[in-house]
């Protein structure tokens, strides 16, 4: 339990943010108490390998307390976070318990946003959790064996028609590994389809998929996708999503709906609900508007990290939800923490870019470090150290190396099993 004689610092959120600032107050005279509602820290960039059966939920977890097993400052809880009281100090958790504390780093990442549209979720679930990576494998699979067993050809093309909302770094990589187990994985193995007919739709509602990124990539990375057998619509804004349909606004030349019997979402988060309950401003998308050093305005013992942060002290624009922005503002929460106890001013935070990176397929990535700017197979070389050397734990990066290495020579993808729907997931 928590020392009392020391600082007491809670925690909340065991992602990149939180285990980060975590690690910056190891061996330091402070007691730590870090909340999670998973026992897991998930390395989300790699999560839609787990979707399309590339990557057992294993290879990109590991368990929060085994992580952090060396801190003997630190005391893990798995625990919803409910909401907290920033005048009384206190973070409510399910079953009516609560803890107190003395400094309070939030660091409780992003959900789902269907941009008041609840309802699509049940029709067209997103990624952000290992259950939901499964729930999205499950349902691809299912795809083609229903195929194999219909009789209608018009419901055997809609069976084989799989739209993904959303043109960002998630929905291109799940575009092209889509591609990849339909033109080659499954090949030659089904008698009643031909699994390489599969039709692959990537929608993005503005005038461009992977805005962030350069032109000269944007276009690598379309030509790349184009040549899996993708089709890329842009301008092309999702304005309902029904039963094995998808409803379009605008987009000359795209039909007014596109008959998919799946449907993945990959084209808005919303920051976790927990930023709301400080009563403080939050941006449109619930992000916590935070001081320059990371702190909530009137609560200079709460700090704010990661994707549920609206920082734009730095860019005049909050900054990507990405990992990098994550880790550096956890640990960066953590030190101003360390200055407040000290009797320190606090230091303004500044976001060091590492570079921006998105893999499209079999040996394509494209990569703007700012100075360079890289696509196609020296891109895809470097997406795969950068990833492989941001695993945690050395059984996880030998496992992914050698499950990506079988992958490369052989087509094959070492997770294709259909597994019981999970309990998040709404009944066919």
């Amino acid at each position: 339990m928590a020392n009392t004689n020391v600082p007491h610092i809670v925690i909340v959120g065991g992602g990149f943010g939180g285990l980060d600032a975590a690690r910056a107050l190891r061996g330091k005279p402070v007691s730590v108490t870090l909340v999670d509602r998973h026992n897991h820290h998930l390395f989300s960039p790699l999560l839609y390998q787990v979707a399309t059966a590339g990557l057992s939920p294993g290879d990109i977890a590991s368990p929060i307390r085994w992580i952090l097993r060396k801190q003997s400052n630190l005391h893990v809880l798995l625990a919803n976070v409910r909401r907290v009281d920033p005048n009384a100090r206190l973070v409510h958790l399910d079953h009516d318990d609560s803890i107190a504390y003395d400094y309070l780093i939030l660091a409780a990442g992003s959900t789902h946003s269907y941009f008041g549209h609840p309802e699509w979720s049940h029709r067209a679930p997103g990624l952000k959790t290992l259950d939901d990576a499964l729930a999205i494998r499950r349902r691809m699979l299912l795809a083609f064996e229903e195929a194999e067993r219909e009789k209608d050809p018009a419901k055997k093309r809609q069976l084989l028609t799989f739209a993904l909302v959303g043109g960002g770094p998630t929905g291109v990589e799940l575009a092209g590994a889509l591609a990849e187990i339909a033109h080659h994985t499954l090949r030659h193995e089904f008698k009643a389809i031909d699994p390489e007919s599969a039709r692959i739709v990537l929608l993005e509602a503005g005038p461009t998929i992977l805005p962030s990124f350069p032109e000269s990539l944007r276009n690598s990375a379309r030509r790349a996708l184009r040549k899996l057998g993708v089709e890329v619509w842009e301008n092309a804004a999702v304005t309902a999503i029904e039963t094995d349909a998808v409803a379009i606004g605008g987009g000359a030349g795209n039909p007014d709906r596109l008959l998919a019997h799946t449907i993945v979402w990959a084209a808005g988060v919303a920051a976790s609900p927990v930023g709301r309950t400080l009563g403080v401003p939050t941006d449109r998308a619930g992000r916590v508007i935070v001081q320059p050093d990371l702190s909530v305005p009137g609560h200079p013992d709460v700090f704010i990290a990661g994707d549920m942060a609206s920082f734009t002290h730095q860019t005049r624009k909050p900054l990507p939800g990405v990992a990098q922005v994550a880790k550096q503002q956890g640990a960066h929460a953590a030190r101003n923490v360390l200055r407040t106890i000290a009797g320190e001013p606090t230091a303004p935070f500044r976001y060091r870019d590492p570079g921006n990176m998105a893999t499209i397929g079999r040996a394509a990535a494209i990569a703007d470090f700012g100075w360079a700017r890289v696509s196609g197979y020296l891109g895809w070389l470097l997406w795969l150290f950068v990833h492989i050397l941001f695993l945690i734990g050395f059984r996880n990066r030998l496992s992914v190396l050698l499950q990506w290495a079988s992958s490369y020579a052989t087509y094959q993808r070492s997770v294709r099993l259909i597994t019981e729907a999970q309990p998040s997931e709404p009944d066919a």
